[in-house]
């Protein structure tokens, strides 16, 4: 038997504690923090410190821009929809994988406002003001997972494309920590550009853009286009019920139907602030090109997409599933 604890001792401070311990371990999570927000900075942007590999993605102003954009992309493209997966009518615990902006942890923690969510990213790029029921850590999803098992009502996982490299073990963690009848979701989006009309130039910036993403993730060894094999790679990870939607993001105003052409412009805004975010850390740093080679690279990609008479399409798609019952 254990001897039963005195409420009144643990009131009181311990005499043997040297002060100058309880100030390093003040200085010490001081230091933490100082180093988590000292950011690398590369070719004029910012990137993050924390975790086991670099992310190709900056962190700075002009990424955040791009990520809210891309936010309203997303919500835009489902009809006003956070998610497409059937979850719970009232989700209790919610996870979101590089969470970025935050925008999604807090657009769906107002949705279900008796659910926790948690988000959680490599950069603490989050605001300080938010739903009383969402949190955000900072965290890397290829570390082993710190939560319990059958936590999580859903989780979700959206443009993730590129960084992970090893995603069979990312879906093995999360059908772990998901409670049996739990969904996953994951929507990513292509790195290349194509046409349904042939009216992409075989020598232009849309072709020399396709050609240079796919190598510099071969040299990597991280997937680029995900999308075309995350509903197998669920499945051999042990989900059920896995469903695949597919969308087509128009690259600028070019449709005639009014509801694409708007579309087309929020994707042409996504692109025209993402180029230089996904292509400059990685083509320096992994293909040795010079920062101006990239930059070439953007505007000529931009000159294209510009072009009325070339009409250029973005694949999307959203892959959700279930962890079976027990």
């Amino acid at each position: 038997m254990y001897p039963e604890p005195d409420p009144q001792a643990d009131l009181q401070a311990d005499a043997d504690v040297d002060s100058t311990y309880a100030e390093s371990e003040i200085t010490d999570t001081e230091s933490l923090r100082s180093w988590i927000l000292a950011y690398r900075i590369e070719n004029n942007r910012t990137y993050h410190v924390y975790g086991q590999h670099d992310y190709w993605g900056a962190n700075d102003a002009e990424a955040l821009e791009h990520m809210e954009i891309g936010h309203a992309l997303f919500t835009k493209t489902f009809g006003g929809q956070l998610f497409l997966a059937p979850t719970d009518a009232n989700p209790l615990n919610i996870l979101d994988i590089g969470t970025g902006t935050g925008s999604w942890a807090m657009d769906v923690a107002d949705q279900f406002p008796s659910a926790i969510v948690i988000g959680t990213d490599l950069s603490p790029s989050q605001p300080s003001w938010v739903p009383p029921n969402c949190k955000f850590q900072i965290d890397d999803c290829e570390a082993d997972f710190c939560w319990q098992e059958n936590k999580f009502d859903y989780i979700h996982i959206r443009g993730l494309h590129g960084t992970i490299r090893d995603w069979p073990r990312l879906y093995q963690q999360c059908l772990r920590v998901l409670r049996p009848g739990g969904y996953i979701e994951q929507a990513e989006y292509s790195a290349t550009f194509t046409s349904e009309d042939g009216t992409i130039p075989p020598d232009g910036g849309i072709a020399a853009w396709n050609k240079v993403g796919i190598e510099c993730h071969q040299k990597l060894g991280t997937e680029l286009q995900v999308l075309e094999t995350m509903a197998s790679k669920m499945r051999s990870a042990g989900f059920e019920s896995v469903t695949e939607t597919s969308f087509k993001w128009p690259i600028g105003r070019w449709p005639k139907n009014p509801a694409l052409k708007d579309l087309g412009t929020l994707a042409y805004h996504f692109v025209d602030t993402g180029a230089e975010n996904w292509t400059l850390r990685l083509l320096t740093s992994v293909l040795g090109w010079a920062p101006e080679e990239v930059y070439l690279l953007c505007a000529n990609l931009r000159k294209d997409l510009r072009t009325k008479k070339i009409h250029a399409i973005q694949q999307m798609r959203v892959v959700y599933a279930r962890k079976p019952q027990l």
